[in-house]
């Protein structure tokens, strides 16, 4: 078969088959996987800061280190993705991160050796448990910051431009049942067995997933589990005149990707939103602790709840562009589009504090949906990288992307920490929570003006 001919299942005469929802089945178990090791810290949080004396400060910095390194590394990992390709960089984003969050028990000895270093050289002693728990968060933070890039490019493979926001809303939901399944396992295993088995018995999960995605991926043209009407549907809106992405070709540098206005709208979007998904997901359970005077299990409840909202709004969002393309808009303006509506309803987020005294639940459900909202902005906002650049640069922009998020993710923990520890000691917590919520939700509107003004309507780039 030529790949470079344009194909259809018409012409091929088979009915197109299904095995691209097993990939993305198998991005949405590594998304969960991801999800899991990165809330386990936020869970024992509360219980940690007693037993190491962190202030709130204190966890904001051991926080930021992961954001911090996340950023970087995005950089260089959507690099590292197009050069080696998506099985080789999966495997080897899940040995890291694996290996990062099992370290975190043994954060102490870490730390220890940390400060006798320090101490040789002069150089002033971070207190051994912060030291220890940032440097098992800064290995996580290396190997978690491939899996987007990977899986947007994985989805930019298997699925044609019509599919992949919904695909990518799927594997998206992956990071809300890690954060369902994180408050109903974590406080279980550490009630049982300690902290530090908590750590262990998860980050050893991301082992066993990577067995299966090396039984069972390949790239496209190479899968023999697929059809040749399934990857004549996977290549329908191809252009004809455009050869089939192997995933190799002329390395194009990031200067020149950042000359794109398209490249400026991703990152502003994402440096402005995904500090607040992150807020969310570090500060929620410390929330709930100190204002509402909730631990251990009776956090679990309003917290499973909250993230199984999320759920809904990561795949309703991935379907509801389709409603404006049906209508006869390009994949961009479509997604756009949805994301305006989306960008609203982050603003219940204001009234969390307000009404926050008739009941813990009124925060729990606006603050579910606003995170929903995230969610469904999430994977809407990745997806506009596919549809304006080629396969061969995806993972590359999206590096570019993530590393704007990853800082704009550093400036709001900080923020966090710095706030709430002022107001903690005036007495007022609750005015500090008011001010991150309104921070948290008018990000998505202002995100949205900035990329509409850079990108007005869709235009493919086509000469790299």
């Amino acid at each position: 078969m030529n790949l470079n001919e344009p194909i259809t299942a018409q012409r091929v005469g088979q009915a197109v088959g299904k095995f691209r929802w097993t990939i993305c089945a198998l991005l949405f178990f590594a998304t969960t996987v991801n999800y899991l090791d990165r809330q386990v810290l936020s869970l024992l949080a509360p219980d940690l800061s007693r037993q190491f004396g962190w202030s709130n400060t204190d966890y904001a910095n051991i926080a930021a280190v992961f954001q911090f390194t996340y950023a970087i590394s995005m950089l260089f990992a959507g690099r590292v993705v197009d050069k080696i390709g998506t099985k080789a960089a999966f495997v080897a984003a899940i040995c890291i991160w694996s290996t990062g969050a099992v370290m975190h028990a043994f954060a102490e000895p870490m730390g220890e050796g940390i400060a006798a270093i320090s101490g040789a050289l002069g150089i002033a002693v971070i207190p051994v448990s912060i030291a220890g728990f940032m440097l098992a968060r800064a290995v996580l933070a290396v190997g978690e910051s491939a899996n987007f890039p990977t899986a947007i490019k994985v989805t930019a493979e298997y699925f044609p431009k019509r599919e992949r926001s919904f695909a990518t809303g799927i594997f998206n939901s992956g990071a809300n049942v890690g954060a369902v399944l994180a408050p109903i396992s974590v406080p279980l295993i550490a009630g049982l067995w300690g902290w530090q088995a908590a750590f262990i018995i998860i980050g050893m999960l991301g082992f066993i997933w990577m067995g299966v995605w090396l039984a069972v991926y390949e790239k496209p043209e190479n899968q023999k589990r697929l059809s040749a009407g399934e990857l004549a549907h996977i290549r329908s809106d191809l252009d004809a005149s455009a050869p089939v992405s192997t995933g190799a070709g002329k390395k194009v540098s990031w200067f020149k990707l950042l000359k794109y206005r398209q490249t400026w709208a991703f990152a502003f979007g994402k440096f402005m939103t995904d500090g607040v998904w992150w807020f969310f997901l570090f500060w929620l359970p410390t929330y709930l602790s100190e204002q509402y005077g909730l631990k251990g299990a009776a956090i679990v409840v309003p917290l499973t709840v909250l993230y199984s909202m999320t759920m809904v709004g990561s795949i309703g969002g991935g379907w509801f562009p389709s409603y404006f393309m049906a209508r006869g808009d390009a994949p961009y303006d479509g997604r756009m589009k949805a994301m305006l509506v989306i960008a609203l309803f982050p603003l219940l987020v204001l009234l969390a504090q307000p009404f926050g005294h008739i009941s813990v639940w009124v925060p729990v459900l606006l603050i579910g949906v606003g995170a929903s909202a995230h969610q469904a902005w999430s994977c809407n906002i990745f997806t506009t990288v596919s549809d304006m650049f080629p396969q061969k640069t995806v993972a590359s922009v999206v590096g570019i992307g993530g590393m704007a998020g990853g800082l704009g993710g550093v400036l709001l923990t900080k923020l966090g920490g710095w706030v709430f520890d002022y107001y903690k000691s005036v007495g007022d917590i609750r005015t500090g929570y008011m001010i991150m919520f309104a921070i948290c939700a008018v990000a998505y509107l202002v995100a949205w003006s900035v990329m509409k003004m850079l990108v007005p309507r869709h235009k493919e780039i086509t000469d790299l």
